[in-house]
This record gives C-alpha cells, sequence and structure tokens, in this order.
C-alpha cells in the first residue's frame, strides 16, 4: 500500500502588525501608566529647576574673587588715605 500525499498550497496567515489597543487592557493599567509619566515630568521639571539655582549660585561665586581682589585694594590704600587726612588736620590746627 503507497500513500500518495497531495500537494496542497499552504496556507498564509497574515499578521496585523499595526498598533491596536484591545479591550484586554485594563484601564487601570493605562491609568498607572499615565500617572507614572506625570509623576516622571514633574521630577524632570523639579530637576531643571534645581540645576538653574545651582548654576545661578555657580555664576555669582565666580564673581567673588574679583571682589575680594577690588577690596584688597582698596584696604591697602586706607593707611595713604588716613595719613593725607592726619596732614591736612595737623596744618589746619597748626594755622589756628
Amino acid at each position: 500500500m503507497v500513500f500518495r500525499m497531495r500537494k496542497q498550497p499552504l496556507e498564509v496567515m497574515e499578521v496585523d502588525t499595526r498598533w491596536h489597543l484591545d479591550k484586554k487592557v485594563p484601564i487601570a493599567l493605562i491609568l498607572a501608566i499615565l500617572a507614572q509619566t506625570g509623576a516622571a515630568l514633574w521630577w524632570a521639571s523639579a530637576i531643571d529647576y534645581r540645576v538653574n539655582t545651582l548654576e545661578e549660585r555657580s555664576k555669582s561665586r565666580d564673581l567673588i574673587p574679583e571682589r575680594v581682589t577690588r577690596l584688597e585694594v582698596i584696604v591697602e590704600q586706607l593707611p595713604k588715605t588716613l595719613d593725607r587726612i592726619e596732614t591736612k588736620l595737623d596744618r589746619k590746627l597748626d594755622k589756628k
């Protein structure tokens, strides 16, 4: 007894590769994902605010050495200024 197999064309199943939302996805899952996304955006905006604040502080601290240098120059000139004032006062007092 010999069996012969029939040659039948294979059926090709089409697979839908497009994105779709099925009713099997629970609404709680969708809400949880939305809540997490909102929380992540909120966190990112808070980080952005903190980074901006630190950058502003850093810029203001960059000016400190210049200010200190200017103050040092002023303090170095104080004895000379005081000597001139004393000299002028002595002259005024001597004239009287």
